[in-house]
């Protein structure tokens, strides 16, 4: 297999790179090497996009009653809810003990900040 790759590489074919799955569109790009193509349309590249159907597709979900979307907008987060992993006492404890002592933490960095500025500024205009 390492034979044919050699081959490829070096007869220019890159039909390898061109069937391996990438996760990107799959739109080949003409290369400066390729020759125009023609569609019939004067040289201007057209998209095959359907003609928007959103304008349809927005009044058939919506219900007309606000108390159902209200009901069915609890349901989706009670779902939701249901899917988060809740923390246990321990990393709760932990958690907590991180946050306080990062609050303390600012609270005494910012005072001293503070409390430099205020001499500076006493010493200046004094």
């Amino acid at each position: 297999m390492s034979d044919e790759r050699d081959t490829r590489a070096e007869d220019g074919d890159d039909t390898a790179a061109a069937t391996r799955p990438s996760g990107k569109r799959s739109t080949r790009r003409p290369r400066p090497t390729d020759p125009p193509a023609d569609n019939g349309n004067g040289g201007v590249a057209m998209l095959d996009r359907p003609s928007s159907p959103r304008k349809a597709d927005k009044t058939v979900g919506k219900s007309s009653n606000p108390f159902k979307r209200v009901l069915k907008f609890l349901r989706e987060v009670i779902a939701e809810l249901r899917k988060v992993i809740w923390p246990n006492r321990k990393q709760m404890v932990t958690y907590t003990a991180v946050v306080l002592v990062f609050v303390v933490f600012m609270v005494a960095f910012i005072s001293g900040i503070d409390v430099v500025y205020v001499k500076a500024v006493d010493w200046l205009f004094g």
